[in-house]
């Protein structure tokens, strides 16, 4: 498997830091990283809001499950705790895999409960929508389509007005 497209969020502590670290954390599998956006919680109302990020990645060697452990290898490093009592509750770093293409640019599909591909909500989720389409304008959701008309549709659209770019938040240094 080569590449992967990734959500990044993180509501608690330095936000910015937590969704650097996971930049960093993935290191040279990093092509490309879209613009920050601070989104209000989803799911779960009483928090604090987040910031949002999508990572697109490639490594040659990598499966699905590899991707999986370096999402949850980057939010341990954050200081991440799962609360079974609350799913969508608040935390330092989450790092979702929203879908997977391989060698011949397929996309993977899996229905294994601990990473099924694609990301089985993505295509309801602004946050997820909006910075992939930084780094893919032309990118599709495998099974759902175009992300353009993904983000446009009911009950994402409502979403969108909600997402709030942050320029001033960079998870790359620029030369």
């Amino acid at each position: 498997m080569t590449r992967a497209v990734l959500s990044l969020g993180s509501n608690l502590g330095d936000r910015l830091a937590h969704l650097r670290s996971a930049v960093a954390a993935l290191d040279d599998a990093v092509l490309v990283v879209s613009g920050v956006y601070e989104t209000p919680p989803w799911g779960d109302a009483d928090q604090p809001a987040y910031l949002n990020a999508a990572v697109l990645v490639t490594d040659p060697a990598a499966t699905p499950r590899d991707w999986l452990d370096r999402a949850r290898a980057a939010e341990e490093a954050a200081g991440r705790v799962r609360d079974p009592e609350r799913r969508f509750g608040p935390r330092t770093l989450d790092v979702d895999v929203i879908a997977v293409w391989d060698d011949a640019g397929e996309p993977v599909l899996s229905d294994d409960p601990e990473l099924t591909l694609p990301h089985p909500r993505a295509h309801l989720r602004a946050f997820v929508l909006r910075p992939w389409i930084d780094i893919q304008p032309y990118g599709r959701l495998p099974g759902h389509g175009w992300l353009t008309d993904l983000l446009n549709a009911d009950p994402v659209a409502g979403d969108v007005l909600e997402l709030g770019p942050r320029p001033d938040l960079a998870l790359e240094s620029t030369p």
